[in-house]
């Protein structure tokens, strides 16, 4: 397990292939060796191969969007979290507000692939989230509630197998401003303490439009940020990174009183 803040980006559906391939060249041009931030592109499932060989001799990751709920076999157009470990694949994406809504994934389904994720040997970014506005300790019970049924189907995670709790208020994603600070610190700060009683290789982490400046006011509660369209420029992402970078410190030493 890292202690490293993450900074993961989905770079869903947005981008050709060929903007694919030059966005990751370009986040390699710019980011070096990010130091004690670990970055980590979600690209679409076509281009996996040529990140992963763009970034083999780099210190940055990668991750898929999704995978299959069950192993190999006959599953027209789905693809396994083996072949995505066997690949190099370091993060998979799992329970996500637009997986839901969109495909009708229910939590049994979201469960399921998150075993497969655990079983590859590969660690779930699984995200939770409160569908409208509440109150921070209301949202948080929410999430906490979602990673308590993870929690109770997945006992292997108290073993210490690395899991990314990805808070993003439904609410807030695709929206023009992240949720408040204050909000989205307290959520992540409740969520992160429950968690750690149970999971201790978790990193919690926000997204929901969150881009530059979001995580100076969550530094002392999240371990990092999932970002989408804000870092599809890849100076942004840099920007984003520089800024994660400077707040960098060990997790595991923050506060977690207070919640």
């Amino acid at each position: 397990m890292s202690d490293q803040p993450l900074v993961a980006v989905s770079l869903k559906m947005y981008l050709s292939a060929a903007r694919t391939r030059s966005w990751v060249r370009s986040v390699v041009d710019l980011l070096g060796d990010p130091g004690p931030v670990e970055v980590a592109p979600l690209p679409s499932f076509p281009v996996l191969e040529s990140t992963a060989q763009t970034l083999a001799d780099t210190a940055i990751a990668w991750g898929a969007q999704d995978c299959a709920s069950s192993e190999a076999g006959a599953q027209t157009g789905e693809v396994s979290a083996e072949v995505l470990a066997e690949l190099g694949c370091r993060y998979v994406e799992v329970g996500h507000a637009e997986r839901r809504r969109l495909f009708a994934e229910d939590q049994a389904t979201v469960l399921a692939k998150t075993r497969q994720v655990i079983q590859a040997g590969l660690t779930p970014l699984y995200c939770v989230g409160e569908l409208e506005h509440r109150t921070p300790r209301a949202a948080a019970e929410i999430c906490i509630e979602e990673f308590d049924h993870l929690a109770a189907d997945s006992p292997v995670l108290a073993g210490g197998h690395p899991l990314v709790l990805a808070y993003e208020p439904v609410w807030a994603i695709g929206a023009a401003e992240p949720a408040p600070a204050g909000h989205a610190a307290e959520v992540c700060g409740r969520l992160r303490e429950h968690a750690l009683r149970t999971a201790p290789a978790v990193r919690v982490i926000y997204g929901g439009a969150a881009g530059p400046g979001t995580f100076t006011g969550l530094k002392e509660s999240a371990d990092g940020l999932f970002l989408g369209r804000f870092a599809h420029d890849p100076h942004a992402l840099a920007t984003v990174v520089a800024e994660v970078r400077q707040h960098a410190i060990n997790p595991r030493t923050r506060t977690r009183s207070g919640y």
